[in-house]
């Protein structure tokens, strides 16, 4: 076995024990909403005030949050659950610069590869919300659409806080994206824009409700026993 070979072979192995500590660790928090955001968001930011309220008023509401386990918005969301009634997780990534994992995550995981830590964020939520940020908050909120927009999770709601913020890109995907046939129009509806906290809490309250409801009367549902031969 050559170097290079071998090196690969223990990087697969690495990234085993992420998905598995992951799992395991993971498993009981569901329901739970991810909330990405900013790392350079400031603490005397609007932004990092909104943060903190939405966090606390989805936990009073029986959600448990989950961040990136960050500064800025992600610390101003762990902040606002860990006031709250739920749990307060961040999800940290290692970073030679930038990303410390903050104080008020209860639970901090801590993750070499972005990979395993967006299959984390995804895996035991029932919900997302995106709060101003750069190219990581992107990255994340168009992988929770792009994996509604293939079936490949339940259709939970993506919400984009802050219309001001997300408005010059809604308009790109409109008006430019939909205008050359590069997403269908339904498409448009894969996400909602909201302005409050309480907007935010009152999607995913309704949401939540509702995808309970319908499980209810899934398993109220008599089976039709299939005959053989």
């Amino acid at each position: 076995m050559n170097d290079h070979l071998a090196k690969d072979t223990w990087i697969v192995f690495r990234i085993m024990a992420e998905f598995v500590e992951g799992f395991e660790t993971l498993a009981p928090i569901f329901p739970a909403v991810s909330v990405f955001g900013g790392s350079r968001v400031s603490r005397s930011s609007p932004v990092y005030r909104q943060a903190e309220k939405i966090a606390y008023l989805l936990t009073e509401n029986g959600f448990n949050v989950i961040t990136g386990g960050g500064p800025g918005a992600m610390e101003a969301a762990n902040r606002g659950a860990e006031r709250g009634a739920g749990r307060s997780i961040g999800l940290n990534i290692k970073l030679p610069d930038e990303q410390a994992a903050n104080r008020h995550a209860e639970l901090t995981l801590d993750f070499d590869y972005f990979f395993v830590r967006k299959v984390m964020f995804v895996k035991y939520a029932c919900a997302f919300v995106g709060l101003p940020g750069g190219y990581g908050t992107l990255d994340e909120m168009f992988e929770c659409l792009t994996l509604k927009q293939t079936q490949k999770i339940k259709n939970f709601p993506v919400v984009l806080f802050g219309r001001e913020y997300w408005g010059g890109l809604v308009d790109w995907l409109r008006d430019r994206v939909l205008a050359e046939g590069l997403i269908s129009r339904h498409e448009l509806d894969l996400f909602t824009v909201t302005d409050t906290p309480e907007e935010v809490c009152d999607v995913i309250v309704k949401s939540w409700q509702q995808r309970q409801r319908e499980d209810t009367e899934t398993a109220r549902t008599p089976t039709r026993a299939i005959k053989v031969g």
